[in-house]
């Protein structure tokens, strides 16, 4: 079943039966064979088609909220303001793409040559339930401009997401067979990446997802990525206002419930401020963040997306604290009915503590001491994950110089956490391959076909 359960009650809304084997083949076969005539259209009307998308995501914005609160708990400020980031995507895609998916002349050893930029056919998108629209845009915007068909899954609690996407594209002009929303179920998904119609596909999620999805794909030769987990660290060297940077790095932390992969949940903070922003860190999230109903936009801190998610993450804070680290507040489920979960300051977590290494997607802050600048380094790269990292100070030259030495996809200074349409978005280790938006998102399902004159 799909199922839509209101994370802040626990109230079932509404269940939508999984698709069949038969409809499954059917959408593929929509997919396929909508891809000649959507790759023939020139890429400036499919270009018109994405920023009429933009068009119409702004004007359902606040529809658009309303689901995703209801259905994965997001507070309503932050689900208008994904919607944003949704528009802006659709916007770059619609007014670039058409430059970046260009013919690329050459001069090459005796002669001359041509990179012609066109696209590879029917593609799977795997999305989770996090960020409902905001990750959807990432994978279909430039997809869509370079002309690559797209069959859509989204996580299985987001089913109203995913029709009102679909009925945005559909709306803008999109071919209905070009984008295709299916309410597959993962146990399908092994048989359409094996389908030969299906050119590659693109999955948001948890590590082991990427694994299944990864090796499915590497098995029949399908191009994947990946977007995966993330124990993002987040370097204070000093600050010129501690009340400021406590303020803004918990913030970063808390968005979402603390369920985004590139989220700063490792504060790595030296020495000689440490204690003091420890202090302050904890009293900001004890006081500030305080449950409250997602669809009030005075709620500081909503529901996980459900019990389950809740009780994974306490069950993480509860272990970490047996093995010895020590809890500065929060860390317990709120009584009463919904997903909420205190939110939670950890400290004196070592490296022989699962806490140390693993995820913790939710709204928990883990703080380290680092002696040295070379020490925080080394913390922050003592992990499997690499996706994003932010480093805080007030010297420029000093907050490059450390970001050049974090193994990580993404670094930002004095900030945390952030996407945009025209920066490239991924991560390496464990945190997946490939990247979206930018220049270098619409790159990932092209063939670049070179062609001597």
């Amino acid at each position: 079943m799909y199922t839509v359960t209101n994370p802040a009650t626990g109230e079932l809304v509404e269940e939508i039966p999984n698709a069949t084997d038969e409809e499954v083949d059917a959408a593929i076969a929509r997919v396929h064979n909508a891809f000649p005539a959507w790759r023939r259209l020139p890429a400036t009307d499919r270009a018109k088609i994405v920023l009429r998308a933009a068009e119409l995501f702004a004007e359902r914005a606040d529809e658009l909220a309303e689901i995703m609160t209801l259905e994965m708990g997001k507070r309503i400020n932050e689900g208008r303001g994904e919607v944003g980031v949704v528009v802006d995507i659709f916007t770059y895609y619609g007014q670039h793409g058409p430059d970046l998916i260009a013919d690329q002349p050459m001069t090459i050893r005796g002669g001359n040559a041509v990179i012609q930029k066109t696209p590879l056919g029917a593609l799977l998108g795997v999305m989770p339930w996090n960020f409902p629209c905001y990750q959807v845009a990432r994978f279909v915007a430039p997809n869509l401009v370079l002309g690559n068909t797209i069959l859509l899954k989204h996580a299985s609690i987001c089913p109203r997401s995913a029709r009102a996407i679909e009925q945005i594209l559909h709306d803008a002009g999109v071919p209905e067979d070009v984008y295709v929303n299916t309410f597959a179920s993962s146990r399908q998904v092994p048989a359409i990446l094996a389908d030969p119609r299906i050119q590659g596909v693109s999955l948001t999620g948890s590590e082991q997802a990427g694994i299944s999805v990864a090796a499915e794909a590497g098995r029949n030769l399908k191009k994947a990525v990946l977007e995966l987990g993330g124990s993002d660290p987040l370097i204070v060297l000093d600050t010129a206002d501690m009340d400021e940077t406590v303020a803004r790095t918990a913030t970063a932390r808390m968005r979402n419930c603390g369920q985004s992969c590139n989220a700063p949940k490792r504060m790595i903070v030296l020495a000689d401020i440490y204690d003091e922003f420890v202090d302050k860190l904890t009293k900001r999230v004890a006081d500030y963040f305080k449950p409250g109903d997602p669809m009030d936009p005075d709620t500081k801190l909503p529901p996980l997306a459900s019990i389950a998610a809740r009780d994974e993450v306490a069950a993480q804070i509860a272990q970490a604290v047996d093995q010895g680290a020590t809890l500065r507040t929060g860390g317990h489920p709120v009584d009463g009915p919904g997903a909420y979960l205190e939110a939670t300051v950890l400290t004196d977590v070592t490296p022989e503590m699962n806490a140390y290494y693993e995820e913790i997607f939710g709204p928990v802050v883990l703080v380290f001491r680092a002696e040295t600048e070379e020490q925080a380094i080394e913390i922050a790269n003592d992990s499997p994950f690499g996706l994003g990292a932010s480093v805080w100070g007030t010297d420029p030259e000093r907050l490059r110089r450390v970001a050049e030495q974090i193994d990580a996809g993404m670094v930002y200074l004095n900030s945390a956490g952030g996407s945009q349409a025209d920066l490239p978005f991924g991560g390496i280790k464990r945190s997946g391959m490939g990247r979206e938006l930018g220049p270098a998102g619409i790159e990932e399902f092209m063939n670049q076909k070179s062609i001597r004159l």
